[in-house]
């Protein structure tokens, strides 16, 4: 990686911590996604049950299967086999777990986190339900404010994760979004966190790599 870049970068991910931290979230800073593997498998050390909200980021960082083996209840909605009652079932068990892991699709320089669901349950885990929930972005999520939060995921996740998927909205096909009426339309519920929520407690590990979409 370019020298300058890296420290640029590292800047940005300090400013944004400043402001997460203003706005009552607690904060760790890592350098790279194996400091924040790391970080993740010492944090989850004392939880029984973990919930994981759908993330190419965790995915990257092979979280899942760095716990598989550690005898702790791993609560995955989007393990294969699974049918739609207990897909739906493993999701209301994750906002009750001792450990919810996901990522953002975008974090504001004001300490803002900016999400689109389309079912809401790695969103509603985010904001209320389990007793400890740690967020996972990587520096290329970091954006300038709300507008260019909401307009990253619509022109640049929404597609990745509907191709992805297999889904057959217009996004999927051009990598546009069009505001679509797609039965299969995955941008349905949108989520500012502004403030750390008052009755969970939310951590933002900021890592200083690309990770996820």
């Amino acid at each position: 990686m370019d020298v300058n870049l890296h420290w640029h970068n590292h800047t940005l991910l300090e400013q944004t911590a400043t402001s997460l931290t203003k706005n009552g979230f607690g904060v760790t800073l890592l350098e790279t996604r194996a400091e924040a593997l790391a970080f993740l498998l010492q944090q989850a050390a004392a939880a029984e049950s973990i919930g994981f909200g759908g993330s190419m980021t965790l995915a990257e960082l092979g979280l899942i299967e760095a716990l598989a083996a550690s005898g702790k209840r791993l609560l995955v909605h989007g393990q294969a086999g699974l049918s739609p009652v207990e897909r739906r079932q493993v999701m209301q068990e994750q906002l009750d777990c001792d450990l919810f892991i996901t990522s953002s699709n975008a974090v504001t320089l004001k300490g803002h986190l900016v999400n689109i669901d389309a079912t809401g349950n790695r969103v509603c885990a985010m904001a209320f339900g389990p007793r400890e929930v740690l967020v996972v972005v990587g520096v290329n999520k970091v954006t300038s404010d709300i507008e260019s939060a909401l307009r990253r995921i619509k022109e640049r996740v929404a597609p990745a994760n509907a191709r992805r998927l297999g889904f057959a909205t217009p996004c999927a096909e051009t990598g546009r979004c069009s505001d679509c009426q797609s039965p299969q339309r995955i941008c349905r519920i949108t989520t500012i966190i502004e403030r750390a929520p008052r009755a969970s407690h939310l951590h933002i590990c900021l890592v200083n790599e690309h990770l996820g979409y």
